[in-house]
């Protein structure tokens, strides 16, 4: 009798979600959601269903079927022609597909060429007028950057189906005046990781239910590409093949009209343009009523549906690396939709509203919307020419900044690949012939002053096309309309970079330049290669590192200077590597090849001597000359680590180092022998679910024997004593004075429709702040002594005898920001205290990083800090 009640339950429990069920079953292929079928097909093109042998929107389709798919329709149809432009880190290829009429893809060359005449100044406007009246508008499709958003890739094939074999003068008419460019998959690897999991979780009876299986995916998602990067992040840093081969072929193209299709939680109404603030103010002001106007075409044509829809209260575009706000900064109208769905949105999900949303109304709704967008640019064809036309005037720049000045750092930053980077933007770099001297401001105080520059100093003019992504990128403080970003809120490439000597001025440079058309390569070798006592490689070079690594897989003993030396006009900083020959007596007979071939492999100069005495600092085989053995390094990732910044620690290593480390689940910390380890590195994460108090005590015990423990970003802050009592650091923490008689906070009468920008205020995201740093320090070695660190939260340690502070905050609140927002009072908390520490623990020790070191592998300024704790730290 006591089981009865709860059997009843059950059963009324099984038959209520079998009803859901079969509603859902139903609804899977609505009729209102079918694909422009009032539009007769050319039969000779095959249609998706027929190709796959389903209908759009039963399954999801592998990006190999998406691109056999394109294959067929580009063989079959003359209006199509398909291009790769890259392969991904799984191998797996990029295209993109050019669909417009068969007169326009005889002169695809030439519409080429006119884009780049209208973006080019120096056409005379008679020029310019013709190819506005007479060019077919370019519009740019972007399909399925994040790979658990992967309905747009659906409706990618649907648009080419429709545009490659639709009949009548509805789409013929839209062909002759258009060039449509189609990216169907923008991150295979991403999808591929989603649509495997998803068909190896689905269950032959449809749930709709957001809590079963099928709509929970598993660490590290799709979204991400094969090193966990955000790809919609890196539009303008082109880290990744995806991004190198797209935008490679953007620039060619140069489009007008620019979308990016994207999904977000299942519960939310479909977004459209435009967005919220705040924006980039150095775009043209003309870009926001462009955006409202493409905003009610897709609108209209979701609403002609009754499509839940809504616009302007949620994404901003003001960081110029995603794919809605690059083409902008580029001179087209970029663009950005959202669709409810995203990885929980399965074949059909239940919303909390009751509504079952299906894959096949996601893949409809990015359709109707990208149709809409196709149909309106062609409308507004001439008008968004002579936007684009205007948009590169120079004339039109409301910045008094006149140019941009980076110092040659032979080798030793990151000026090269700043100069490199801005040319695959096309942006027009110079460089000078002889020495000069002007009024300019450096990056660190902001202030004019006079300044001496070397020949061979870059100079980046924003007299020039490309006037709004040269001031997008290297002003120091963009101007912040409003806090309520869910991104960065700067960029600033000097900064990121941390390139030393660079300046900005607002008087006319008078030197004699030279047109730069490459990227600057540097010389690599081995001065006296047939050194008869040791080699020495300078430490700030940054290729060190790799070879540091190729010299350990090559068998030598390796030595690190804990302080300086100098031989003649070289000096040697701190960390800088020594090859002593009587210590590699056994491979004497290829230790000169060995040198040549890794300083030319690894891109560094390599220094050869005949004896230990310098002339300056510390000998060649001095006590302070410490062997750096090889460590055996693990990352700890899967849950409860997130997987960004365990994803850029994997990449920095694994692709730019070029040096292995080892990768181990935090499931399986409790059986990792740790004996076997020197070196463990913890991402941030939610480190309580993986660090009971037994495992704590067995890492310490670990680093007591000689272990090294790095905490990066919020995991460092978890390795506090009041936290875990693994060390004696604590955080800053702001109290009261006991006297003081508490007041009350004004925030708490903030208005509640104010209250999202309030707080926002109150938050560091991503801020630039002066940082002065020890180099002396092995965890500082080879850096200057000033960077800007890039931080996110209000998190430092307080200083402390007990910890070496190697990098700390500004002391001078007022002075601490350089770039972004903080409050005065986050300014206060923060100033003269430490972001980078080491604490000596027995034969061990604990770095805690509490900055982002590496993100997103384009703030490189403090990366060398996190490559020191790991390659240099353990050994020193």
């Amino acid at each position: 009798m006591t089981i009865r009640p709860f059997r009843t339950l059950l059963l009324f429990v099984l038959a209520l979600s079998t009803s859901v069920v079969t509603v859902a079953q139903d609804q899977l292929l609505p009729e209102a959601f079918d694909f422009a079928p009032e539009i007769p097909r050319d039969a000779s093109v095959p249609s998706p269903e027929d190709f796959l042998g389903r209908e759009t929107g039963e399954y999801y389709t592998m990006h190999s079927d998406v691109v056999r798919y394109i294959h067929a329709v580009a063989e079959a149809s003359d209006r199509v022609t398909i291009q790769e432009y890259g392969r991904t880190y799984e191998g797996r290829a990029l295209h993109v597909l050019t669909v417009t009429s068969p007169e326009n893809h005889a002169r695809l060359e030439s519409i080429r060429e006119a884009n780049r005449e209208l973006a080019d100044p120096s056409t005379d406007s008679a020029r310019a007028a013709e190819l506005v009246a007479n060019n077919p508008i370019v519009t740019w499709l972007s399909y399925n950057v994040h790979g658990n958003e992967p309905s747009s890739s659906e409706t990618a094939m649907e648009v080419l189906y429709l545009l490659a074999a639709g009949q009548g003068p509805a789409i013929t008419d839209l062909l002759d005046q258009s060039v449509v460019l189609i990216d169907p998959v923008l991150n295979p690897d991403g999808r591929d990781r989603y649509v495997y999991w998803y068909k190896s979780m689905r269950s032959k009876q449809l749930r709709v239910s957001a809590d079963d299986l099928e709509h929970t995916e598993p660490w590290p998602g799709g979204r991400t590409n094969h090193y966990w990067f955000d790809l919609n992040r890196d539009w303008v840093w082109l880290v990744h093949p995806e991004s190198q081969g797209r935008i490679r072929v953007f620039q060619e193209w140069m489009p007008q009209v620019h979308v990016d299709y994207h999904e977000q939680g299942f519960n939310n109404n479909y977004f459209t343009m435009p967005g919220k603030p705040p924006r980039n103010l150095n775009l043209p002001e003309d870009y926001d009523s462009w955006a409202d106007m493409f905003g009610r075409a897709t609108g209209e044509a979701l609403a002609d549906n009754q499509v839940n829809y809504f616009t302007r209260e949620s994404f901003e575009f003001f960081y110029p690396g995603y794919g809605s706000s690059y083409p902008s900064i580029m001179g087209a109208i970029g663009m950005l939709t959202e669709q409810g769905g995203h990885s929980r949105g399965g074949r059909a999900v239940e919303t909390n509203d009751g509504y079952v949303l299906t894959l096949r109304q996601r893949t409809w709704d990015h359709f109707a919307t990208s149709m809409a967008v196709v149909e309106a640019a062609v409308q507004h064809r001439q008008e968004l020419l002579a936007y684009f036309r205007e948009f590169f005037n120079p004339e039109r720049a409301e910045s008094a900044t006149t140019a941009y000045i980076i110092p040659d750092d032979q080798g030793h930053g990151y000026a090269g690949d700043v100069i490199d980077l801005l040319l695959k933007h096309g942006v027009e770099v110079e460089q000078a012939d002889e020495a000069f001297s002007l009024e300019a401001s450096d990056y660190w105080t902001a202030s004019p002053s006079r300044h001496s520059f070397e020949a061979g100093t870059w100079i980046v003019r924003t007299d020039q096309a490309r006037h709004v992504m040269v001031n997008t990128l290297m002003q120091r403080q963009m101007e912040i309309e409003s806090y309520d970003m869910y991104d960065m809120s700067t960029w600033s490439i000097p900064l990121a970079f941390n390139l030393q000597g660079a300046a900005w001025t607002e008087q006319d440079i008078r030197v004699a330049t030279s047109t730069v058309t490459e990227a600057p390569s540097r010389e690599s070798g081995v001065t006296n290669p047939d050194a008869r006592y040791g080699y020495v490689m300078d430490w700030r070079q940054q290729h060190a590192p790799k070879a540091l690594g190729m010299m350990w897989e090559a068998g030598y003993d390796v030595r690190s200077a804990r302080r300086t030396l100098g031989v003649g006009d070289k000096d040697y900083p701190v960390g800088s590597i020594i090859v002593l020959n009587g210590r590699n007596r056994d491979r004497m007979d290829r230790i000169a090849t060995d040198m040549q071939r890794i300083a030319s492999e690894a891109g560094v100069q390599i220094e050869g001597y005949d004896d230990s005495r310098v002339d300056r600092g510390m000998d060649l085989a001095s006590a302070d000359a410490r062997v750096i053995e090889k460590p055996r390094v693990v990352l700890m990732l899967d849950s409860p680590f997130g997987s960004e910044t365990a994803g850029q620690i994997w990449y920095l290593f694994d692709q730019r180092i070029e040096w292995g480390i080892d990768r181990v689940r935090g499931n399986n910390f409790a059986s990792l022998d740790l004996d076997e380890v020197d070196v463990l590195v913890f991402p941030p994460g939610n480190l309580s679910a993986m660090l009971d108090s037994v495992q704590t005590a067995r890492v310490s015990r670990w680093i007591r024997q000689g272990g090294t423990l790095i905490g990066s970003e919020s995991a460092a802050s978890y390795l506090t004593g009041s936290r875990t009592g693994l060390s004696s650091a604590e955080l800053v923490r702001v109290e009261q004075d006991e006297e003081d008689e508490p007041e009350i906070d004004e925030r708490v009468y903030t208005r509640y429709e104010d209250r999202r920008d309030s707080t926002n205020a109150e938050r560091v995201s991503g801020s630039a702040f002066r940082a002065i740093l020890d180099n002396s320090h092995p965890l500082a070695a080879g850096m200057p002594e000033r960077m800007f660190t890039l931080k996110f939260g209000t998190d430092a340690l307080q200083p402390s005898r007990s910890i070496h502070t190697v990098g700390y905050y500004d002391r001078d609140a007022e002075n601490l920001l350089a770039s972004g927002f903080a409050s005065q009072e986050n300014r206060e908390k923060l100033a003269g205290n430490m972001f980078a520490g080491v604490q000596q623990m027995g034969s061990g020790k604990v770095v805690f990083l509490l900055d982002k070191t590496q993100y997103r592998m384009f703030w490189l300024g403090p990366t060398r800090m996190l490559v020191n704790s790991i390659m240099l730290m353990h050994g020193m």
